[in-house]
Formats: C-alpha cells, structure tokens, sequence
C-alpha cells in the first residue's frame, strides 16, 4: 500500500466512528447473548460456541490468505499466556452475567483499562501522572456506587466481572508486550484457536443438546465476536486511536438499553452515577495518556 492511500484510509474519522459504534453494539449484543443462553446451559459450554464459531470465521478468512504461517509466533509461552488471559475473561464475564444485570457487569469489566494505567508501571516501567492515578481512583470509586453496601448488587458475585476485568487487564498488557513481536492476525488467530481447543477438552463433560433456536443464538454469539472484532481493526485503520477512544464507551450505553429490553432490568439511581463515574474516569485517562503522549 502506497503511503498517499495509507493516510487517506487514516483520514476518515466519521468512517471509523461508524465502525466503532457498530462494534459496540455487537460486543454488548454479545454479551445479551452470552447472558440469555447462560440461562439454559452451562457457561462453559456457551464460551465453547463462542470461541468455536469465531475461530471458525476467522480460519475462512486468514487460512486461504496466508496458511498456517499465520500460526507461527516468536514468543509462544506469551501467546498462550495472553489467550488464557482472554479465556478467563470470558469465563468470568459470562459467569457474573448469571448474578449481575448487563449494563452493571459492562462497567465493572471496563475497570481494565484503568487497571492497565496502574499494572502499566511496575511490569512495563511506564511512569503514570499524579491525574492518571486520580481518574484510576475514581473509577475504582464508581465501582462503589455501583455495589454499595445494602444494595442488591452487594454480594461476592460482584468478584467475577472485578475477576474478567482484572484477566483483561493483563490480556491488553500482554497484548501491549507482543504487538512489536508478532502481527494482530497471529495473536487474535493463535488465542482463538488455543481456547477453542482448550475449551473442546472440557465440553464433553458439560454437553447438553442444544434446540435448534438456540443452536442459532450460539451461531450469532460467535458472529457477533468475530464481527465486532473485524470492525475495531477496521475502525483503526480510518481514524486515530485517541480519536476513536471515547466511542468505545458507547459499550455501556447498548449494553444498558439491551438490559432494559431483552431483560427488563433499569440500573438503581446509584449505578447509574456509578457507571457515569467509570466512563468519565476512563475518557480522563485516556485524554491525559494522549496529552503526555503528545507531549514527553
């Protein structure tokens, strides 16, 4: 690619910010998914059909291009590390959606972020600002608002979504330490295909048939994955990552009306300033990362 195509590509902010927001939705369409589904059958076999059908899309699409050097990876201990990361999330997430209400869980997963601004400094020696450790203690304080003592959220079911936030902590870490060893196609490819196989070892024992609808809603769930994933790279490649940034948090906006419409849940008062808490935290270090980015 010519580099006058490459920055015309760059250039097309509204492009990417209608890719990014289609992801959005069909990331908290996933997550509804993943919910609904983990009412009939056991979570392990709902994160089975998810990794199965994504890595299944994703070998049609990259297997013919490039074959199975998309495979070959210089660090693969990282690799598995960084999948099993990604594998525990999805565990964990989908697990805490049998206790906690969608647009709850959403927020308290997007503690990672902040999580990777405070982990960023003793395992990869960033130096975090005196701000950034201030909107890091700010999300951690919405989290409160949304599972005060006396709520109906106040219980340790609330640990797991805390536990998938804090295993896609070190997944955007790990994925952070790999992205100048191996491309984006051989760690998204090698994770997926290392849980699928990973999970097929465990399914047998918690096999249940499914109906033919809900064979559908498994299909759509890997779908939904697999797109939304393809439209985040694409969205990168029309606009600048500190652009597209805050669209991200579009994610706790589809997740609380898919709450309210496939479930019938309205956040509490209280998690509803908790959840505003956790976005304007993380849009705060996400612009103070960008200003000293801009300025070293």
């Amino acid at each position: 690619m010519s580099t006058s195509r490459a920055l015309s590509g760059a250039s097309q902010p509204f492009k990417g910010i209608l890719l990014i927001v289609l992801a959005t939705f069909l990331f908290s369409s996933h997550d509804a998914l993943s919910k609904y589904l983990s009412g009939f059958y056991p979570v392990i076999m709902v994160v089975w059909a998810r990794y199965v059908v994504h890595t299944l899309l994703m070998a049609g699409i990259f297997l013919p291009q490039s074959g199975l050097r998309v495979l070959r990876t210089k660090r693969p201990l990282l690799q598995v590390l960084r999948a099993l990361c990604l594998l525990g999330t999805s565990l964990l997430f989908t697990s805490g959606l049998m206790f906690i209400p969608l647009a709850e869980a959403t927020a308290v997963n997007f503690l990672a972020p902040l999580l990777v601004t405070a982990l960023s400094v003793p395992l990869l020696g960033e130096r975090v600002t005196l701000g950034q450790w201030l909107a890091v203690s700010l999300g951690f304080v919405g989290v409160l608002f949304i599972v005060h003592p006396g709520g109906e959220l106040f219980t340790p079911a609330i640990l797991l979504p805390l536990g998938s936030a804090l295993c896609f902590c070190f997944y955007q870490l790990l994925t952070r330490m790999l992205s100048g060893i191996d491309s984006p196609t051989t760690s998204n490819f090698f994770a997926g295909l290392f849980n699928t196989l990973a999970m097929s070892a465990l399914v047998p024992f918690f096999w249940q048939v499914p109906s033919a609808s809900h064979g559908l809603l498994m299909l759509a769930l890997g779908g939904c994955g697999m797109t939304a994933h393809l439209l985040l790279t694409q969205a990168f490649r029309h606009a600048a990552p500190a652009l597209l940034a805050p669209f991200g948090y579009c994610q706790m906006v589809f997740a609380g009306l898919l709450g309210f419409l496939v479930f019938s849940h309205t956040p509490e008062v209280s998690a509803l300033f908790g959840i505003a808490v956790i976005c304007l935290s993380g849009l705060a270090a996400a612009w103070l990362q960008k200003r000293r980015s801009a300025n070293p």
